[in-house]
């Protein structure tokens, strides 16, 4: 992997209607070789930004960079090195994987046999006349990624491709992402709504919400900002008590009957335990609750990380 920035944007915003930002001065990052995670709920942004990056939608303010080109001053030249998957692509659903690929080839001005390559790679060499209509979801997935593999593209931008996919197509898809990545090298862009999945997959993550870039790092980055916000949960026989012995030597909190403290390891849990027992508390249960998304989000915005 190098360091050279296969994306950037500077100050990017966007709005569809006066007084109101999609997009807030988002500056991404992505570097080439990465699987960059983009995370977001629903209306986050996520979507917005992906379609400015390969010009469905036209710029409004900042700049967008692909390859290290001005992305509007060199549209053609970047567009033939990136392959999306924006929403879902029409295929069509009377023909079999090859038949549709063989369509799209003929858009990209692609070798035939090109065609048999990125049907092994997504695992759909087989399928043989079997019609996409009769394809589970997973498979039709990993037919519009073939479709975006086509012309061999150094970047691919993925739009929430594990939506609506039971967990064997969501596992299918993660780790043909993951194959890509490390025999091809292709770097990835790819975003998502779900924390657990791309922690599985990314090499580096970015945050949005409401359109505003709250958090970009690699993924021992994030790892070490979520342990920040971990919490560990202690409940016992005696609140108060459990309290005062605590308070001595942690920063406590405390909802209904569970006393709350910021996580710090293992180790420190342990004797946490020992303490309060020797103390003649009984400790019903003491774990760490880590935080998921929203809950990040949260965190995040409240303390300006």
């Amino acid at each position: 992997m190098t360091n050279s920035k296969i994306i950037e944007t500077n100050n990017l915003s966007f709005s569809f209607k006066k007084g109101s930002k999609t997009l807030d001065n988002v500056n991404m990052s992505v570097t080439a070789g990465s699987i960059y995670g983009f995370l977001g709920p629903n209306g986050a942004g996520k979507t917005t930004t992906l379609r400015l990056l390969i010009g469905l939608l036209r710029n409004q303010h900042g700049s967008i960079k692909l390859f290290g080109q001005e992305f509007y001053q060199h549209r053609l030249e970047v567009l033939k090195k990136t392959g999306s998957l924006i929403e879902q692509p029409s295929l069509y659903q009377h023909l079999t994987a090859k038949e549709n690929l063989e369509v799209y080839r003929g858009i990209y001005d692609c070798e035939k046999k090109r065609i048999g390559e990125v049907l092994e790679l997504v695992d759909l060499n087989k399928t043989g006349s079997k019609k996409t209509k009769q394809f589970s979801l997973g498979m039709k997935q990993r037919l519009s990624i073939a479709v975006a593999l086509l012309h061999n593209p150094e970047l691919l931008i993925l739009d929430e491709p594990t939506n609506g996919l039971d967990p064997n197509g969501i596992i299918e898809t993660r780790e043909l992402l993951k194959k890509m990545n490390r025999e091809n090298g292709t770097t990835i862009l790819v975003s998502s709504h779900l924390l657990p999945e791309v922690e599985k997959m990314a090499s580096h993550v970015g945050i949005i919400h409401q359109g505003k870039l709250l958090f970009q790092g690699s993924l021992p980055e994030l790892q070490l900002l979520k342990k920040k916000q971990t919490i560990l949960e202690i409940e016992t026989n005696d609140l108060p008590r459990t309290m005062d012995i605590l308070k001595s030597k942690f920063e406590i909190q405390h909802s209904a009957n569970i006393v709350l403290i910021p996580f710090k390891d293992n180790a420190t849990n342990a004797a946490i335990n020992k303490m309060l027992v020797e103390q003649g508390i009984d400790v019903y249960s003491i774990h760490s609750r880590h935080s998921d998304l929203e809950q990040l989000f949260m965190d995040i915005t409240a303390n300006n990380i």
